[in-house]
Order: C-alpha cells, then structure tokens, then sequence
C-alpha cells in the first residue's frame, strides 16, 4: 500500500528539478549517515546544502525530526535570511538558520554546511591547543582551520558577521566550547572532511589519555601533506566516496530517497 508520505514525496519530486532533488537526497542521505556515524546531538544539530537555481536557498532539516527520520521531502527550503519559503513547513532549528545561512552568504564556493556536537568535536574545541596535526587525517587541516570564539547559543543575528570572517577562506572551524563546522563545494566532499575531522579529533584525544608526549612530524611534512589532500581530484569524494557511503545507506534499507 502507497502511504500518504510516499504519495507527498512523489508529488515533490515530479515538481522538482533534477539538480534540485538530487540537493534534497544528498542532504536526507547526509542526516541518516550522521545517525549512522552517532554523530547526531538529539535534534539539535543540523546540516545544510544550498538549493541550485535559486538567490541564496538552502535547505535544513525541520526542527523536531531526529536525524533518522529525515528524507529528501521533509527537508525545508530557507531564504538567504533564514525564513521558511512555504510557510506551511516546519519550523527549522534558529541557531541552525543563523549559522548556515552566515556561511552560506559569505563563501559563494560553498554548497553545504555541515555542523555537529560530538563528544570529539567539543573536547578539541575546548582544548586551548585546539587541534594539533598529529595524525594524517588532522593533516588535512593543518594552517587549514579557523577557530570562532563561544559567544552563547547563536540566536543573535550579530553572530554572523564574525562567522563568516573566522571562517575565511577555509573549510572547516572550530566553534569553541561548542563543536565543528565543515564547509564544501558540495555534499559529498564536506562529509568526506567530516569523517575525517571527526577521527582526527578521536585520535588526539586517546593519544593525549596516555600522557605521554605526543611526536609530530616536521613542518615541512605537514604542510606537504596538506597540500597532497588538497590536490586529491574532487572525483574521489564528489562520486567514489559518496556512491561507496550511499551503497551502506542501501544496503542497511534506509529511506531517504523519498
């Protein structure tokens, strides 16, 4: 039997570009393989992507769904500023509105925002030393991360204008006290940098456990690494990646697509 979700969301679809619900299911993917990674924080972080075709759209997630129950349909279109395209939608997280659309705004190369609470990602965004580049995945970001300051929970539209400029030209920020944000030119390519992050900041916290001193390699090695991801093709997250990570979402029989 057809249910009254699947018959909305084969509405949506048949009244939706194919760029624009290709945005939505890569967006519904990215929310249910948080849920799968335990990268979720109740309902309360939130991911975005930029909706193709329009003046500064971008979707997030309606506010009181866990992450588990999201789907390409249920995603809800914001304006540049936040506000809700269909007013019949449901209301979006307003931390989430400010923080995604600061970003979104300020970086034109930038198609998904992605924003998370792990235990991880809040203990090395405390650390004073923040994150150091121990590790190959931390290399990734070595002289390649910015750091925002806490300043409360972001409800203060003031907020974004020190958002965009922490950020800068990079694509990932330590939000102090708070937790990380990754920026990309699109979905696959900013969960790629997340998973990465995310192991990063979990190795450095088991290394720093053991109280010994930590070895680093040399500058000059960091910074070649740096620019060896750097020079990785965009193929290899933008199709390899993310084909291999929506197959597990398959295999597992999660819905998304709908």
């Amino acid at each position: 039997m057809t249910t009254a979700n699947e018959v909305y969301a084969r509405a949506r679809r048949n009244d939706t570009s194919p760029e624009v619900w290709k945005a939505r299911v890569d967006l519904a993917a990215c929310y249910q393989l948080f849920e799968q990674k335990g990268w979720t924080d109740g309902i309360n972080t939130h991911l975005s992507v930029r909706v193709p075709g329009t003046d500064g759209h971008f979707l997030l997630k309606p506010d009181k769904l866990l992450f588990n129950r999201v789907t390409a349909s249920s995603l809800v279109e914001l304006d540049k500023n936040g506000e809700r395209i269909d007013p019949d939608d449901k209301p979006v997280n307003p931390a989430g509105s400010i923080i995604h659309s600061a970003v979104l705004e300020g970086r034109a190369d930038v198609d998904c925002v992605l924003h998370h609470h792990t235990d991880a990602g809040i203990a090395v965004s405390s650390l004073e030393v923040g994150l150091l580049p121990m590790s190959q995945h931390a290399l990734q970001f070595h002289n390649r991360m910015s750091y925002h300051e806490y300043e409360g929970v972001a409800l203060d539209e003031a907020e974004k204008e020190g958002l965009k400029r922490d950020l800068g030209p990079h694509n990932a920020m330590m939000l102090r006290n708070h937790g990380v944000l990754i920026a990309g030119p699109s979905v696959g390519t900013a969960y790629a940098m997340c998973d990465n992050l995310e192991i990063a900041c979990r190795s450095q916290l088991l290394a720093m456990q053991t109280g010994a001193e930590i070895h680093l390699p040399t500058e000059e090695v960091q910074e070649h690494t740096a620019q060896q991801f750097a020079g990785f093709p965009s193929s290899r997250n933008d199709t390899m990646e993310w084909d291999a990570m929506l197959g597990w979402l398959d295999d597992l029989g999660v819905e998304y697509a709908i």
